[in-house]
C-alpha cells in the first residue's frame, strides 16, 4: 500500500495519480524512485495535456508535507517537479508552470532555512529554461519582494544568515534573467520592484572588505567564489541587471542607488557610492552614460542644502562618471553639466561667504571648519570641470571655453554672468578665482591648430579684462590660460621660472614657421596682448610670480607668433616696461621696478638668442654682464631671492645698465630688419576696460585729436604743427563758427586716423598734447585768478582736440567763461 490507500481504491484512482504516488518511496531516505520517475516522465512527454493534473497533484502533495514538517518528501516533490520542466518544452507546460510557482512560493513562505534554499534553487533552474513562448499574464511580484527579504536576512547563526542572503541574490537573478529578455513584459523594470531589487544587491554589496575589487570592468570571479561570497554574488547580480537596462527603464534602475546611499549616508564618505557608480557605467550601455550623468546632476540640485561634504560626495562621484563617459558618448548633457556645476559653485560661494559674515567678531571653530568644507565643494566642482573640459573634443571644449568666459563676472557690468549680488564684492572675486580655475583646468592640453581659433575675439576680449584687476591670483590665472592656449608645442614647461638662459639652444625649443592666419591674428589682437603684458608690468601687489608668467608670456609669444614685424614690437614693448622702471611715473616700490628690469633683461636675453642676430646679442650680453658687476638687483637670479639688498634710487643717466634702443636699432637694421617702427614709443591705448575691471587710473592721458597731415616722420610732426595763441582757441570754442576750410582739414584728419599706423598716431598725439599744455599755461598765467576749488577739472574743446586734467580756473574774457 502506497500512502496508507488500499488496493482496489488505488487501482481506481487516475493513472497520473497512480505514476505520482509512485515515485515517493516509503522512506525519505531512499530518495526518488528513479525507475517510477522516467515512468513519470514519460507519461508526461506523452500526454502534455495531463502536465496540469500532474502539478496540480504535486503542489497537494508538497502543500500537505509541508504543514507536517515531513521535510523528506518535500525535497522529492522538487526534485520531481525539476526533472519534468526540464524533460516537457510543449505548449501545455505553462499550467504546469504556475503549478510549479505556486509550489515555490510555498516553499519560500516557510521559515525553514532549508526549504527557501531549496525553493529557490529549483526557481532558478527554472529561470534557466527558455520558453517557446512568454506568458504575459505571469507576475512574479511576490519573487522579487521574498527574494528581496531574504537578501536582508539577519538570523541569528552567520552560516544560516550567509546562506539565506545567497538564496536571495540568486533568485533575483533569476527573476531578472525570467523576466529581461521578454520585450513585451516589462514589469520587473517597474519602479516598485527596482526599489526593491536595486537596494538588496546594495546592502549586500556595501558588506564586501575590499572596496577597490569591485572598481573596473566587470570581473569574472570563481564558481565557488560566487557561491560563499554574497557581495561577489550580488555585485554580479548589478552589473547583469544593468547591463540589460534599455533607453526607457534606465533611470528606474539608478534611482534607487541614491535612495539607498541617501538612506545610508554614504556620501561622506563616499568611497562605496564611488564604487557604485564606477560599477555602473562600466556595466551600462555607453549611449546610455548621458542617463546616468543627468541623474547624477538632478539629484545634486536635491541636495543643494546639504552638507559641505554630502555635496562634495556627490560632485566627486559625476567626476568619476564623467572621467569614464568622458570619451564615449556625453550627448546633450555636455552645457547641462557645466550649467549646474556653475550654478553650484555660486551657491557655495554664497554660503561660505554668508557664514562669514554671520559669524563677523564672533569667529568659531565650526565656522571655520565649515569654510573649509566649501572650499572642498568648490575645489571639487573645478576638478570636475576641469576633467570634463579637458577630454571633450576640440569642438566642443572651444565652446564650453566661451561658456565659462561669459559666466565669469565683472565688477561694473551686467551679463549672463553668475549673480554675485548676494555677496558683494568679496563673492565677486570668489566667484572670478573659481570660474577661471575652472578654465585653466579646461584649456589645459587644448592644442588649436591656429591661434585664433583658440583666441577669437569673442573670447580674447572677456578673458584679457581680469588681467586689469588690483588682484594678483586673477591675473596669475589669466596669463596661465593664455599660456596653455599660446602654447601648442609644449614648451612652457623648458621656460618655467624667470632666468637669464646662457644658450637657449639647450632648451631644445619646438617651433614651426609662423602661419598666415598668425600674422593676420598678430596684425588684429597683438596690440591688446602687448598692452595687458605692459600694464600687468605696472601692478603694484606683483610678486614674483607675476614676473615669471609675464616672462613666459613674452617668450611663447616669441615663440609661436613672431615674425620680423611682432619682433619689432615686441622689443618696443621690452623698452617701454624698461621706462617704466627707470622713470616711474606710477610711483612703483622699488622691488617691482627691479623686478622689472630683471624681466626685461631676461626676456630680451632670450629673444636675442632666439633671432640670433650677433649685434643684437652682443648688445644684450654686455648689457647683462654690466649688471652682474654694478647693479645685480637688475637680474633676475638676484632680484628674487629671499632677501634681497634693494638700491634706495634708480640713476638716469647710467645708461650702461640699460637696453639703449639706438644700438638695438643698429644692430638689427644691420641684419635687414626694418628699425624704422623702433623710433616710435610704444603707447599703449586706454580703453573701456579700465573702468569696466575698476582698475586705478592707468596713465593721465592726454586724449587729442590733432590735424596729422602726410608726413610721417618726427621732423614733420614739428614742422606741421600749428601755433596755438587764446584767439586760436577762442575760435575753435565756438563750433558755429567754423569754416569750409575747417571742414576739410577734419576729413585729412579722418582720413589719416584711418590709414596710419596706431603707434604713429599715439605719438603724434603725445607731442601735440605736451605742446598744447605748455602752450596754454602761458596764456592761463595771464588771465586767471585763484581756483574756487583745486580739485576740480576743465575740459577745452578746439576743433577735435579734448584737453582733460586741467586746474578750473575763470577766464576774464567778455565772452568765454569755462568750468
Amino acid at each position: 500500500l502506497s500512502a496508507g490507500v488500499c488496493c482496489c481504491c488505488a487501482a481506481l484512482r487516475p493513472r497520473y495519480k497512480r505514476l505520482v504516488d509512485n515515485i515517493f518511496p516509503e522512506d525519505p531516505k531512499d530518495g526518488l524512485v528513479k525507475a517510477d520517475m522516467e515512468k513519470l516522465t514519460f507519461y508526461a512527454v506523452s500526454a502534455p495535456e495531463k502536465l496540469d493534473r500532474i502539478g496540480a497533484y504535486l503542489a497537494e502533495r508538497l502543500s500537505r508535507d509541508v504543514v507536517r514538517h515531513r521535510y523528506g518528501y518535500v525535497l522529492i516533490a522538487m526534485e520531481a517537479l525539476d526533472q519534468l520542466l526540464m524533460a516537457c518544452h510543449s505548449q501545455s507546460i505553462k499550467p504546469f508552470v504556475e503549478s510549479f510557482l505556486h509550489m515555490v512560493a510555498k516553499l519560500l513562505e516557510s521559515g525553514e532555512p532549508k526549504l527557501q534554499v531549496l525553493g529557490t534553487n529549483s526557481f532558478v533552474k527554472f529561470a534557466n529554461i527558455e520558453e517557446d513562448t512568454p506568458s504575459y499574464h505571469r507576475r512574479y511580484d511576490f519573487f522579487v519582494s521574498r527574494f528581496s527579504a531574504m537578501c536582508h536576512s539577519c538570523d541569528p547563526d552567520p552560516e544560516i544568515q550567509n546562506e539565506i542572503r545567497i538564496a536571495g541574490i540568486r533568485g533575483i537573478q533569476g527573476v531578472v534573467r525570467k523576466t529581461v529578455n521578454d520585450e513585451l513584459r516589462a514589469t520587473i523594470w517597474e519602479p516598485q520592484h527596482m526599489d526593491k531589487i536595486v537596494p538588496s544587491l546594495l546592502f549586500n554589496m556595501q558588506k564586501i572588505e575590499d572596496i577597490d575589487s569591485r572598481i573596473g570592468p566587470p570581473s569574472s570571479p570563481t564558481a565557488g567564489v560566487k557561491e560563499e561570497n554574497p557581495s561577489m554574488l550580488a555585485e554580479n547580480c548589478f552589473r547583469e541587471l544593468l547591463g540589460r537596462a534599455t533607453y526607457g527603464n534606465m533611470n528606474n534602475a539608478v534611482r534607487p542607488v541614491f535612495a539607498h546611499l541617501d538612506y545610508h549616508r554614504l556620501w561622506d564618505p563616499n568611497e562605496f557610492a564611488v564604487s557604485c557608480f564606477k560599477i555602473i557605467m562600466y556595466s551600462i550601455q555607453a549611449q546610455y552614460s548621458h542617463h546616468v550623468i543627468q541623474e547624477i546632476l538632478g539629484h545634486l540640485d536635491v541636495r543643494k542644502r546639504d552638507s559641505p561634504r554630502v555635496r562634495a560626495g556627490i560632485i566627486q562621484v559625476l567626476l568619476e562618471a564623467v572621467a569614464i563617459a568622458a570619451k564615449g558618448s556625453i550627448g546633450p548633457t555636455v552645457l547641462e553639466v557645466f550649467n549646474t556645476l556653475l550654478k553650484h559653485l555660486r551657491i557655495s560661494v554664497d554660503f561660505e561667504l554668508g557664514d562669514r559674515r554671520s559669524s563677523a567678531g564672533s569667529a568659531t571653530l565650526s565656522t571655520s571648519s565649515k569654510e573649509s568644507d566649501e572650499r572642498i565643494v568648490q575645489n571639487a566642482i573645478i576638478q570636475t570641470i576641469g576633467f570634463f573640459g579637458s577630454n571633450l573634443p576640440d569642438y566642443q571644449r572651444s565652446e564650453i571655453m566661451m561658456f565659462i568666459m561669459s559666466k565669469v563676472p565683472v565688477l561694473g557690468t551686467t551679463s549672463q554672468s553668475l549673480d554675485p549680488s548676494n555677496t558683494g564684492d568679496l563673492g565677486t572675486r570668489r566667484i572670478q578665482i573659481m570660474l577661471l580655475r575652472s578654465l585653466l583646468m579646461v584649456t589645459s592640453g587644448y592644442k588649436a591648430t591656429t591661434i585664433s581659433n583658440a583666441l577669437p575675439a569673442p573670447f580674447l576680449d572677456p578673458l584679457l579684462s581680469p588681467s586689469l584687476m588690483e588682484d594678483s591670483e586673477l591675473r596669475q590665472l589669466v596669463l596661465e590660460i593664455l599660456h596653455n592656449l599660446i602654447d601648442r608645442h609644449d614648451n612652457r614647461a623648458k621656460l618655467r621660472g624667470i632666468r637669464i638662459i646662457p644658450d637657449v639652444s639647450d632648451l631644445k625649443i619646438k617651433r614651426d614657421k609662423i602661419s598666415r592666419q598668425d600674422v593676420s591674428f598678430m596684425k588684429k589682437h597683438g596690440q591688446q596682448l602687448y598692452r595687458h603684458i605692459y600694464l600687468g608690468c605696472k601692478e603694484e601687489d606683483n610678486v614674483q610670480k607675476n614676473f615669471e608668467l609675464l616672462f613666459t608670456s613674452l617668450a611663447l609669444t616669441t615663440i609661436e607668433l613672431a615674425n620680423e614685424e611682432v619682433v619689432i614690437d615686441l622689443i618696443r614693448l621690452a623698452i617701454a616696461l624698461q621706462d617704466i622702471a627707470i622713470i616711474n611715473e606710477d610711483n612703483l616700490p622699488m622691488f617691482n621696478r627691479c623686478g622689472v628690469m630683471a624681466l626685461v633683461a631676461a626676456y630680451l636675453n632670450f629673444l636675442s638668442q632666439m633671432i640670433a642676430v650677433p649685434a643684437f646679442c652682443q648688445h644684450v650680453s654686455k648689457v647683462i654682464e654690466t649688471r652682474s658687476v654694478e647693479a645685480a638687483y637688475f637680474l633676475p637670479e638676484t632680484i628674487f631671492k629671499d632677501k634681497c639688498n634693494l638700491p634706495k634710487s634708480l640713476e638716469k643717466d647710467e645708461k650702461d645698465l640699460f637696453f639703449l634702443t639706438n644700438q638695438i636699432a643698429e644692430s638689427l637694421g644691420g641684419s635687414g630688419y626694418n628699425v624704422e617702427r623702433l623710433s616710435v614709443p610704444y603707447v599703449p591705448q586706454v580703453t573701456d576696460e579700465d573702468r569696466l575691471s575698476r582698475r586705478k587710473s592707468i596713465v593721465d592721458t592726454v586724449s587729442l585729436q590733432v590735424d596729422i597731415l602726410s608726413g610721417t616722420g618726427i621732423e614733420d610732426k614739428v614742422d606741421n604743427t600749428e601755433e596755438i595763441t587764446f584767439e586760436a582757441l577762442k575760435k575753435a570754442i565756438d563750433n558755429n563758427g567754423l569754416e569750409e576750410q575747417e571742414k576739410e582739414k577734419r576729413r585729412l584728419v579722418i582720413e589719416k586716423f584711418q590709414k596710419a599706423p596706431f603707434e604713429e598716431i599715439a605719438a603724434q598725439c603725445e607731442s601735440k598734447a605736451n605742446l598744447l599744455h605748455d602752450r596754454l599755461a602761458q596764456i592761463l598765467e595771464l588771465t586767471i585768478r585763484p581756483p574756487p576749488s583745486p580739485s576740480g577739472t576743465m575740459t577745452i574743446t578746439a576743433g577735435h582736440a579734448h584737453y582733460h586734467s586741467v586746474p578750473v580756473y575763470e577766464m576774464k574774457f567778455p565772452d568765454l567763461c569755462v568750468y
